[in-house]
């Protein structure tokens, strides 16, 4: 009976490793901009309708069209200098290149053009947006992380002490079944 149940969980925590082995979480809150939009854990890239821009988040780049050719910047051309980022709309486009398929998304998204009632980064009261290094609380969300630092550290220890304690209860009272 011992052996069928040891078995059993043997087969389960087998299936469990391979789960946890397949699943992936990218977070990049901290990289999103202080003007996206808020609701969002990771984003590739924004869409902005109303000048057919994107912007890339992991590249902190915009990318726009200048005659045919698509150009990667630091900052928006001169012909959108008064482009209000914090009051327009964006559009999470979580793929790869979004530009190169721009006339389906301009088609698409054009439903959003004009619409100012998005929520951003900047004006959120979630803590987990205070990461984000343009948000105005982002200063006092560092030094609450410095002041945790030594704490986790301590926590990290003493689970790695509690877990070199369980293998040894477990080595004995396997020795004693």
């Amino acid at each position: 009976m011992k052996k069928l149940i040891l078995a059993g969980l043997l087969i389960v925590s087998a299936f469990g490793q391979e789960t946890k082995a397949q699943i992936s979480v990218n977070i990049n809150i901290g990289s999103q901009p202080a003007w996206g939009p808020t609701g969002y854990e990771h984003v590739d890239f924004y869409y902005l309708p109303d000048i057919n821009v994107y912007y890339d988040v992991t590249k902190a780049q915009y990318i726009y069209l200048n005659g045919s050719q698509w150009i990667y910047g630091r900052n928006l051309p001169a012909r959108y200098r008064n482009f209000d980022l914090y009051n327009s709309y964006k559009v999470v486009v979580n793929e790869p290149k979004p530009y190169l398929r721009n006339k389906a998304q301009q088609a698409q998204f054009a439903k959003y053009k004009g619409n100012r009632n998005q929520a951003i980064i900047r004006d959120s009261k979630e803590e987990k947006y205070f990461q984000s290094a343009q948000h105005p609380q982002h200063q006092k969300w560092e030094n609450q992380q410095a002041k945790q630092q030594p704490e986790r550290q301590r926590n990290n220890v003493k689970n790695q002490d509690k877990g070199k304690a369980s293998a040894r209860d477990q080595k004995a009272n396997g020795r004693r079944n």
